[in-house]
């Protein structure tokens, strides 16, 4: 067998043992009686003990250790009340809402296998995964930009990382430097902001706390060395610090500036940034002018800047750069670059997987169900491909290694074996000791609370509760272990009753009339609406619509809905009909300075041979592209159609009028 095999025999015989025990053993007890460390030295007993033990603290497993007042020998105990998962009051509702959850983000979430796994326990001894999900997912689609066998790799390193608080090296790529060069660093915590993850730790070399985004990690994560622990957890670290801050506010703090928003944008405003808008006007602390400038700019004429002064003249000189740039013909671009050469791509890990231990367990208890008051069981072997997704030619070593466990635990509590296509069960004297599933290990946790961060409001519709419930329901069964350092859930109770009533439209045939504040436009506009699908774009939600009001095919991003409201009336679906965003839009050809390439490269522009970039994007309304190129502040130029040029030009000087900027002196 392999290294990671008798190690995984150790430490689910020592669970069992302790199961069956019921009572403080010794660690000689544990040499002389747990299959695997009877062959061992004391010397290697004492190192691969300890070092089991740690490990199986970390999965959740809740081994309690105390000293005896007589002997001074450690005693080692592990109460059943505090393995298994507590009582959960799921609904029929609530489990096939967490179960269209999995189905929407299955091949498409860094996490889905141990989400599998942990709704496997969540579910045992109810009916199994439906096959098909439910109405309304038909119509959702997610899209995670990062999702790659790549990404969920490098997760699953860092996870290990995380968890056994070791220092790990990778060469990472500096985008704002353009240099790649060995990072060593303690990985605190993992979290997902704007739909892109990153890795937050102490950086050794620097001395300081940074962020890394996983995407910009180039080649393999490696232990930096082979000690068990490298660092400890810092008491005061909080990773919600790293997340929800506008781009313009990362770092240290250099100023604070004020911006009259004008119209609706200010509610807008308070529900993006959480800020309160008085008289008109935003009051937010910077640490990057530029940065701030980009949102100003962004909002086309809408957000004007008061102070401090250098935010006016930044605005003003980006606005006359824009105009000054799409004024006239085109610079003659380079030519396309022929001598890049890019990095060997690092060849694909292997996903995230739920660990091996957990598998067993959840599949221990799942064999022990199935017998439920009798001695044996028999039931077809697909039923355990499916529910946990093992591969059938891997079915018998997994059931094998059952089979050892239980021997090596002095816990004979199941034996299982493979018949042909047909799984037979005997349950023996301990049957009742695994009788229900364990507690969610971190891993499984946290792949709820992140599919809770990306499909929340959707899983809350589909069971027709608030979200806050299912949340509350599920953290009761985290077990034992510390979640501090994963993020909570941040999903707005706005946002949640929006795509709660959208879906309800969805699956009912409803029209719904919404409230929106379109780009471009300073006050809310009323639509009636028949909604076709949703959409999760990672950082956003989409509704794509046929829209009564306009009388033409329409998306909302829920972000920018102020309401919406279901009517009476019901659509019958238009024949044919199959809406998303962009498909009526028409393309713009764009060239980005080599000042801004980089960013754009990652979203898959072509490099030109001076370093700039060039670039198609679907534009499906003016008004749109025009904030788009405004925020890029003279480094992104429309090469084509003409029109649009044009009109960002015309619109870049009016902008300066309407701000008050025309005759502020740029340097």
């Amino acid at each position: 067998m392999s290294h990671d095999t008798d190690k995984l025999i150790r430490q689910l015989s020592l669970v069992a043992f302790l199961m069956a025990e019921r009572r403080a053993v010794t660690a000689r007890d544990i040499k002389g009686q747990v299959e695997g460390y009877q062959e061992m030295s004391d010397e290697a007993f004492a190192r691969r003990f300890y070092s089991d033990r740690a490990e199986l603290v970390a999965l959740g497993v809740p081994l309690h250790s105390q000293r005896d007042e007589y002997t001074g020998e450690e005693l080692y105990t592990m109460r059943s009340e505090r393995y298994f998962l507590p009582p959960l009051e799921l609904t029929d509702d609530e489990l096939a809402a967490l179960q269209t959850c999995l189905y929407l983000l299955e091949g498409k979430f860094a996490y889905a296998e141990p989400l599998r796994l942990a709704l496997q326990n969540l579910a045992l001894g109810r009916p199994g995964f439906a096959e098909a999900p439910t109405d309304t997912a038909m119509r959702v689609e997610v899209l995670d930009p990062e999702y790659s066998a790549e990404m969920q790799g490098r997760l699953g390193k860092l996870e290990a990382a995380i968890s056994k608080q070791r220092t790990v090296k990778f060469p990472y790529w500096s985008i704002s430097r353009d240099e790649e060069r060995e990072r060593t660093v303690n990985p605190f915590a993992l979290f997902q902001d704007a739909g892109a993850w990153y890795v937050v730790g102490q950086d050794l070399e620097a001395d300081d706390e940074r962020t890394f985004r996983v995407s910009r990690i180039r080649g393999e994560i490696r232990f930096a060395t082979r000690r068990e622990r490298d660092f400890r957890l810092p008491a005061e670290f909080d990773v919600d610090r790293y997340r929800g801050r506008p781009p313009w506010q990362i770092g240290d703090s250099v100023g604070e500036a004020r911006i009259e928003v004008a119209g609706d944008t200010a509610w807008w405003v308070e529900r993006t940034f959480g800020t309160k808008v008085d008289d008109g006007v935003f009051v937010t602390e910077y640490s990057s002018l530029p940065l701030l400038a980009k949102w100003v700019l962004r909002q086309d004429g809408r957000a004007a800047p008061q102070a401090p002064d250098e935010l006016r003249r930044e605005v003003a000189r980006a606005l006359r750069a824009v105009r000054e740039r799409h004024e006239g013909a085109p610079d003659r671009l380079a030519a396309e670059s022929d001598g890049h050469v890019e990095a060997a791509a690092e060849r694909p890990a292997a996903p995230v997987a739920p660990e091996r231990f957990a598998v067993l367990q959840a599949l221990l208890a799942y064999l022990l169900d199935r017998c439920g008051e009798e001695s044996q069981a028999e039931f077809p072997a697909q039923e355990l491909v499916e529910r946990f997704r093992i591969p059938f030619d891997q079915l018998e070593e997994h059931l094998s290694l059952l089979n050892l466990v239980n021997f090596g635990g002095g816990c004979y509590a199941v034996y299982a074996e493979l018949d042909g296509d047909t799984i037979r069960v005997d349950k023996e004297l301990f049957g009742d000791t695994f009788r229900a599933p364990p507690r969610l290990t971190p891993l499984e946790a946290r792949a709820i609370r992140l599919a809770l961060e990306f499909v929340g409001p959707m899983i809350a519709a589909d069971a027709r509760s608030p979200l806050e419930r299912v949340r509350s329901k599920l953290e009761e069964t985290f077990g034992e272990f510390e979640l501090a350092q994963t993020p909570e859930p941040h999903v707005q109770r706005a946002e949640e009753d929006l795509v709660g009533t959208l879906s309800r439209g969805l699956r009912e045939r409803r029209l719904v009339e919404i409230d929106y504040l379109k780009e471009g436009e300073e006050e809310v506009s009323t639509h009636l609406v028949e909604p076709y699908s949703l959409e999760r774009r990672l950082p956003y939600w989409y509704v794509h619509t046929w829209d009564r009001t306009r009388d033409g095919e329409r998306s909302f991003r829920l972000d920018r809905m102020r309401s919406a409201r279901l009517q009476r009336g019901h659509f019958d679906p238009r024949e044919g009909f199959d809406p998303h965003e962009f498909r009526d839009a028409r393309p713009a050809r764009i060239w980005y300075s080599p000042e801004v390439a980089r960013w754009e490269l990652e979203k898959g522009a072509r490099r030109l041979a001076d370093g700039s970039a060039v670039a198609e994007r679907p534009v499906g309304s003016p008004e749109w592209l025009v904030g788009e190129i405004l925020s890029y502040r003279g480094e992104a130029v429309v090469l084509e159609p003409q029109e649009l040029r044009r009109e960002i030009a015309a619109r870049a000087q009016a902008v300066q009028r309407e701000l008050g900027l025309s005759r502020v002196r740029v340097g």
